[in-house]
């Protein structure tokens, strides 16, 4: 397996990517997207591990203002989309893709869901784990819980080792951000409804930050074939 890490510049800032590519594989690439204190780094072992065991190429970047891509000063109440409009279309068109299979994590599963709407020629499949499509009141309540928490100083120092100087941001963006009164009725539904690639929706019955309704609400509005898991 060949493990390759570059850069490309979107804007004037640099988006990093890490590839893990699997020697004379043709199948269909994964692209992994990371959740809100996420970044590369963060998934470990499991990009090379989903690799081999697929025997197909992984890819992972980090977003804009996370881990070694460029910092970001605000995050948009739109990042979501945005994200599937702009930085997600610079690595595909940079790596020359032109269809994938996309896998997200938390919010990276709601942007999964969006991208999933946003490309339904080049999205083989889309896979979400526990997915944030929708703010609930245990979403607000599991981040202002994770603010009383996490915004300390050792806090900020482990999340430091993968996002370096914008730790902080990192933390406040996603915190500000789900509590916003302007975001509180925020959801994907229109773009769920566009979804015709085969979904697979994973989710745990105690998530933090969401009930099954998210889940539920992936399986019921997409229009492909889905499963629940």
């Amino acid at each position: 397996m060949n493990i390759l890490e570059e850069t490309i510049k979107l804007g004037g800032k640099s988006i990093f990517f890490k590839r893990w590519i699997v020697p004379a594989s043709h199948k269909t690439p994964i692209i992994l997207l990371h959740e809100s204190l996420g970044s590369v780094e963060l998934w470990k072992s499991f990009p090379q591990r989903l690799a081999e065991f697929l025997q197909r190429e992984v890819i992972a970047y980090d977003r804009l203002g996370f881990g070694n891509s460029s910092p970001l000063e605000k995050l948009s109440l739109n990042f979501i989309t945005e994200e599937a409009e702009t930085t997600f279309a610079a690595v595909i068109q940079h790596l020359e893709i032109d269809q994938f299979i996309v896998m997200g994590h938390s919010v990276g599963g709601g942007m999964t869901a969006v991208i999933a709407a946003l490309y339904p020629d080049r999205c083989k499949a889309a896979i979400t784990i526990s997915a944030q499509s929708m703010v609930e009141e245990i979403t607000r309540q599991g981040i202002k819980d994770a603010e009383a928490n996490f915004c300390n100083e050792q806090f900020i120092k482990k999340l430091a080792k993968f996002h370096g100087d914008k730790a902080e941001w990192v933390l406040r963006a996603w915190i500000d951000t789900w509590l916003s009164p302007a975001f509180r009725n925020w959801n994907i539904d229109a773009y769920i409804s566009k979804i015709k690639s085969p979904l697979l929706v994973i989710h745990g019955e105690n998530d933090e930050y969401a009930t099954l309704i998210q889940p539920e609400r992936l399986i019921q509005l997409s229009n492909g074939y889905k499963e629940l898991e």
